[in-house]
């Protein structure tokens, strides 16, 4: 008697984690991409600085 009382909030609580756990893993990749490509910008920066200074010289 107690499990049909209280299977319909736990199918509604599972599914409701289920999918808010999809969108925070889609979110987290998101993230991760535009992080990926700030830091990759900003060391091929750096990388072009050092060799402008080391091969430009003191002018």
């Amino acid at each position: 008697m107690m499990t049909k009382k209280y299977f319909p909030l736990a199918l509604v609580a599972l599914l409701s984690s289920t999918l808010m756990s999809c969108e925070l893993v889609t979110g987290i990749f998101k993230a991760g991409v535009w992080t990926g490509i700030i830091v990759v910008v900003i060391v091929l920066a750096l990388i072009i600085w050092l060799i402008s200074r080391i091969f430009g010289g003191n002018n």
